[in-house]
Formats: C-alpha cells, sequence, structure tokens
C-alpha cells in the first residue's frame, strides 16, 4: 500500500523505515544488509577478538587461566579509555598526537603538588584541570584558528615532552605514595561487590530500555520486538555473570587469596556508560555526530561548530589523564617519557573497533572492543615468548585490515558516516 503525500508523489512504505518496524525476523535481516552495504560496525572487532582468543588458548596454556584472564582486564583498562578518548576527535575526523605526553605531564602535575603535601584528591583535580587547559589550547587552534590538528596536536606533542622533562629532570622514576591511586588497577572488589556490579548494569540497561519503548509509544512511533530487548539482557546476564564468576575465583599461586573484580573495571564501564549516554542521548553528542558528518551542513543548521570541537578535544585530553592516572597506579611511578608512545595504540584500538578516520562513524564500546583485541595480542604474544617486534608487526597489520575495511566500507555505503 502507497501513500500520497501533499504535492501528490507516492511515498512507497518501507519494512525497516526508521530501524524500528518489523518482528525479530526483520530486524535480522535488516541488520545482515547494512552489514552487505557496508555498515559493518563493530563485527570485524568482535570477530577478530573471538579468532584470536581462540588461536592463543589453543597456542598457550596460560591464556585462559584465572590469573591471566584477570590481568587482561586490568591491561586494557589504559589503553581502553585512552582510545574512548580519542573517539570524541575522530568523530570529527581530527586527531590528537598529544593525548598521551598530555597525560604523562598531568600526572607529573599531580605528583608533584601531592609530593609537597596537598591532598591528593586536589592534586588529582589539578591533574584533570591540566588536561582541560590542554584540550581548550588545542581545540581552539583547530576550530577557531583552523590549524591542522595533525599539526598541532604532533607540535603539542613534542613540545610537553620537554615540560615533562623540565618538571621531573633529565630522567629517572619517582614513586607515587598514594595508597588510593596505587589500588584502582592493583586491589578488586569483594566478591559480593562483583555480583553488586553486574545487577546495577543489568538493571541500568533494562531501566533505559523500557524508558526508550516508553517514549516512543508515548510520542506514536513504533517499537522494535520487546524480544530484541529481552534477548540483550539475557546476554549480557549471562556473560557478565560468566566473566565475575571466573574473576571472583581464587586467582592466587601463594597462600594469600587474590579474587574479586577489579576495582578499575566498574571504572571504566562508567566512563563507557556516561561517555555512551553523552552521545546517545544529548544533544551535544548529536551535533558532534553531524559535524564529523558534514561540518558545513551543521554550520548552515545553525549548530555551534566551533564550540562542539573545541569542548571534544577538551573532553579528550581529559580523559587522556585518567588514562594516564590508570598507568601511574598499574606502575606506581611517574617518569618524563610517559605517554610517548601509547597514542598510537588507542589510535589503532578505535579504528580496529570500527571507529572511522573520517568521522561521523564509531560508538564508543567499539573503540573500547578494539582495545581488547589489541590487548589480546599483546598478551597472547607475551604468553609464547616472542618479541615486542612481533607484538608491533602483529597490531600494525590488523590496523592496516581495520583501515582498509573502513575505507572500503565508506565507499559501499555511499558516504553513509554513522553506525
Amino acid at each position: 500500500m502507497t501513500n500520497q503525500n501533499s504535492t501528490g508523489l507516492n511515498l512507497a512504505a518501507q519494512d525497516i523505515a526508521s530501524g524500528h518496524e518489523g518482528g525479530v525476523v526483520d530486524q535480522v535481516k535488516a541488520y545482515f544488509a547494512r552489514v552487505k552495504n557496508g555498515e559493518m560496525g563493530a563485527l570485524p572487532a568482535t570477530g577478530a577478538l573471538l579468532v584470536l582468543t581462540a588461536l592463543f588458548a589453543y597456542l598457550s596454556p596460560y591464556f585462559l587461566t584465572k590469573l591471566n584472564f584477570a590481568n587482561l582486564f586490568v591491561q586494557a583498562a589504559q589503553l581502553t579509555t585512552l582510545a574512548i578518548a580519542l573517539v570524541f576527535v575522530l568523530l570529527l575526523a581530527e586527531i590528537d598526537l598529544s593525548a598521551g605526553v598530555a597525560a604523562g605531564v598531568a600526572m607529573d602535575v599531580f605528583y608533584l603538588t601531592t609530593t609537597f603535601g596537598v591532598p591528593w584528591p586536589i592534586g588529582l583535580v589539578s591533574a584533570l584541570l591540566v588536561g582541560v587547559l590542554l584540550g581548550f589550547v588545542l581545540g581552539f587552534f583547530v576550530a577557531k584558528i583552523g590549524v591542522p590538528s595533525f599539526v598541532i596536536t604532533l607540535a603539542f606533542f613534542l613540545g610537553l615532552q620537554g615540560v615533562a622533562l623540565i618538571l621531573l629532570g633529565d630522567g629517572g622514576l619517582f614513586r607515587v605514595e598514594v595508597p588510593e591511586v596505587r589500588a584502582i588497577m592493583n586491589d578488586n572488589l569483594p566478591v559480593w561487590g562483583g555480583w553488586l556490579l553486574l545487577a546495577i548494569v543489568v538493571l541500568v540497561s533494562a531501566g533505559m530500555g523500557f524508558y526508550d519503548r516508553y517514549r516512543r509509544t508515548a510520542s506514536g512511533l513504533v517499537n522494535r520486538p520487546l524480544s530484541l530487548l529481552l534477548i540483550k539482557l539475557a546476554f549480557m546476564t549471562a556473560v557478565g555473570g560468566g566473566v565475575v564468576y571466573v574473576l571472583n575465583l581464587n586467582r592466587s599461586a601463594s597462600v594469600k587469596e587474590i579474587s574479586g573484580v577489579p576495582i578499575v573495571i566498574p571504572i571504566v564501564l562508567l566512563i563507557i556508560f556516561l561517555g555512551t549516554f553523552l552521545l546517545d542521548r544529548t544533544k551535544f553528542g548529536r551535533h558532534l555526530y553531524a559535524v564529523g558528518g558534514n561540518p558545513e551542513a551543521a554550520r548552515r543548521a545553525g549548530i555551534k561548530v566551533v564550540r562542539i570541537r573545541i569542548t571534544a578535544f577538551i573532553i579528550t585530553s581529559s580523559l587522556a589523564v585518567v588514562a594516564g592516572l590508570f598507568h601511574v597506579s598499574r606502575i606506581g611511578v611517574v617518569e618524563a617519557a610517559a605517554g610517548r608512545t601509547i597514542v598510537l595504540s588507542g589510535v589503532a584500538a578505535a579504528v580496529v573497533g570500527g571507529v572511522s578516520l573520517f568521522g561521523g562513524r564509531g560508538r564508543l564500546v567499539h573503540a573500547a572492543l578494539g582495545a581488547m583485541v589489541i590487548s589480546i595480542i599483546d598478551n597472547g604474544l607475551g604468553l609464547l615468548g616472542l618479541s615486542a617486534g612481533i607484538s608491533f608487526v602483529v597490531t600494525g597489520t590488523v590496523l592496516a585490515l581495520a583501515a582498509t575495511v573502513d575505507a572500503v566500507s565508506r565507499r559501499r555505503s555511499g558516504g553513509i558516516r554513522r553506525s
């Protein structure tokens, strides 16, 4: 059946016009149609994650041990947070090469303030303010003056290394004596805390899912089948329950028991949730995707493009500081050379996860998946006793494949930017 608009043109009804119509089968068919048209999202990263897990489990008897399972999540926390940070500028088709060293300088400020007797929370706020300031300056140069982000962030990448040397001296490691900071990456929740975390995640997901359905119904819009939401919640509960169960097992090889979900995991989950909420459910997020997809069209639509760009750089630098905090928590020291190499791994993680280098397409959970892929490569090759050179080669190959998939899928989708 067709409808006619006021001009007399025929408007043919589509099965999945807005992405919500149809039953479960229709939704599945629509998904595979999008994949066929090049909108693959995180599918390649998910496939790589499964293949690499199976491969390293076969090659190394230590890969799926309880201890390595927990270590993998802890090792991935810093890279995951940095990859998430970089998504905000990548969505604008920009880049921030200085994010890693900016985090290092911010942690140097944190160390110096706490060394002089300032309470550590104030020192942490000072470090975050350094991130905010650096992000604002970078965003101003890019959005207001028009300096290419690659050039200005490369300049800051070089300059901030000098700042770190000025702050800490020509070398050496400086121990951070803040138990609360050290606990982030080295301590665990109690056993009941892991189950409580899972319950909160499932309940929040369910509440937001049902609220979205209520809001669409109240607006007279169609909803996806309820069964899809229930399947998603069941899958989340099953996978999350399995992860919590394994992490709650004793993984210590000595007399002292080590068990529980690492403290850093709920922090990373909170970052992903808040960032996803910002991108998906706020005007800022919609405008960010719009600017990344077509800056000129966004400007003509009344979107404050300069403000969006500056804010994106501020968010990136601030979250990079959190990644730097995780690094300091894990190794327990600050150093002038911190952050010089990890930013490229962060970009690689985001791209491997399905975030487009061309802007306007990608999600934070995609970057998190990409970070897990990169972390599994590093972890698995390390367990096999292979050199760091092999790890770089494999990671570079994966990144090249991901960038190729991104370019091909963008061409096949006809320039559709957002997935």
